[in-house]
């Protein structure tokens, strides 16, 4: 009982088109992202491949990872993605991403491929973005997604990211010209020292209003981060902790909607020689 209630608010909530992180929206990815609120336009891993292209050049070595996320408890709403990053030294990194939303009802698929190249002090990345809507019985719809991010340390310790998805506005069908989400972000991070990193980020959709989120990660010891966050548009707040060694990284999270309950997401990161 209690799941389909969940279920039902939740088809009402999409119905009524507030953003509870609907399906076809360009959600962040990686559990360090989740355990920060969805904070992740200045962060450099490998899961900018999704969050921000121009990120990846910070990445020196082959990396890939693979994330999964469950939102509200509930099989519909999971997502499994994989990541890989491979540096090309001075001439910047390539990013690829392949993931799966949904279930056999109604699901998406991406595989989106880009490219980052630093210049100076600022790195900006264009990524192109396959993407699959499938519903039972109405069939599938495609389309090709742009989109291209900036990062630069503004001062020592200071760091503006910025990044826009869908800047083409492709089209989700022809009718009602229905189109896939166009969403802006930029933030600032600040990181005073080896152990603390305090983000602020802002997000637009074109559809509904500015999302203002927040961000904490300390390391109390190189190895562990504590993480949390909050999302103004969102009701959530979440929490994360990520175990880091200088190959592999674990991090789990885990968000609370004042409404809908909570989600779970869980992310594995390996760098090869």
């Amino acid at each position: 009982m209690k799941y389909k209630n969940k279920l039902v608010l939740l088809i009402m909530l999409v119905c009524l088109r507030l953003p509870v992180w609907a399906g076809n929206d360009p959600q962040p990815a990686g559990a360090r992202t989740a355990g920060l609120a969805g904070v992740a336009v200045t962060l450099t891993d490998v899961w900018a491949v999704t969050n921000n292209i121009a990120g990846i050049t910070a990445i020196k070595k082959p990396t890939v990872g693979v994330y999964a996320e469950n939102r509200f408890n509930l099989k519909a709403l999971s997502t499994v993605t994989l990541q890989g990053v491979y540096a090309l030294g001075k001439n910047g990194a390539l990013g690829l991403e392949l993931l799966r939303f949904g279930d056999k009802l109604y699901n998406e698929q991406k595989l989106g491929l880009g490219y980052a190249h630093r210049i100076g002090p600022v790195s900006l990345g264009l990524k192109a973005t396959l993407l699959q809507l499938h519903l039972e019985q109405l069939g599938s719809r495609r389309a090709v997604a742009l989109s291209f991010g900036g990062q630069s340390e503004i001062i020592p310790k200071l760091t503006f990211g910025a990044h826009i998805f869908n800047f083409n506005q492709a089209k989700l069908a022809s009718y009602q010209s229905e189109r896939f989400p166009t969403v802006m972000k930029a933030g600032l991070a600040y990181q005073p020292g080896s152990k603390l990193l305090l983000s602020l980020e802002t997000e637009k959709d074109l559809r509904y209003s500015a999302d203002v989120k927040g961000g904490l990660e300390y390391k109390p010891i190189t190895q562990l981060a504590l993480r949390t966050g909050f999302s103004t548009a969102r009701q959530a707040a979440t929490a994360g902790v990520g175990f880091v060694s200088q190959r592999f990284s674990i991090d789990y999270a885990l968000g609370s909607h004042s409404v809908l309950g909570v989600s779970n997401h869980l992310s594995i990161s390996y760098g090869f020689e």
